[in-house]
């Protein structure tokens, strides 16, 4: 059974070429978008033929994507490829992995649920829905101790000001 990976979103346009800028979510950049790549984006099959990295973002050109009108039609797509590695490190998630598990405190009271994971080049941020709104939480051992994904949740340390809003000292 083949389940789909979402490897990066599609930005705005980059230049007159047709490039995008691709908010990657990966780890493994230099594969997913290697010439020759191929990506499901809604409907349509895109054709990696180079990308770049400027400035610490991710450049794409899509075969057939010639010029910034056609780029911009793609603004807001996600690229999915077919499948999950086999191999995958001790402590190491999918993003398909994490995205639905409950957060718990380390008390097990819920928290949240992780609706999303955004890769930077710093840290992985978790993305939960909660009571008082969207919050991100780094996804570090210190805060996240503990992914149960059998269980369906995770633990997190909720440090003060991480999941509400800090007030304002007058």
């Amino acid at each position: 059974m083949s389940e789909q990976l979402i490897v990066g979103t599609i930005g705005r346009a980059h230049g007159i070429r047709g490039q995008v800028a691709v908010r990657p979510r990966t780890d493994s950049i230099e594969e997913r978008f290697a010439p020759g790549a191929v990506l499901q984006a809604g409907d349509r099959t895109l054709t990696v033929a180079s990308f770049n990295l400027q400035q610490g973002r991710l450049v794409v050109a899509f075969a057939g994507v010639a010029d910034r009108s056609a780029a911009e039609l793609l603004r807001g797509l996600d690229l999915v490829v077919e499948g999950i590695p086999d191999t995958i490190g001790e402590d190491e998630y999918h993003d398909s992995e994490l995205v639905g598990l409950v957060a718990v405190d380390p008390g097990g009271a819920r928290l949240g649920e992780v609706t999303a994971v955004h890769h930077n080049p710093s840290q992985d941020l978790l993305v939960l829905r909660t009571d008082a709104g969207e919050r991100m939480v780094p996804f570090v051992m210190e805060l996240v101790p503990e992914v149960d994904v059998p269980g369906g949740r995770l633990v997190v340390n909720p440090i003060p000001g991480l999941l509400t809003e800090v007030p304002d000292e007058d």
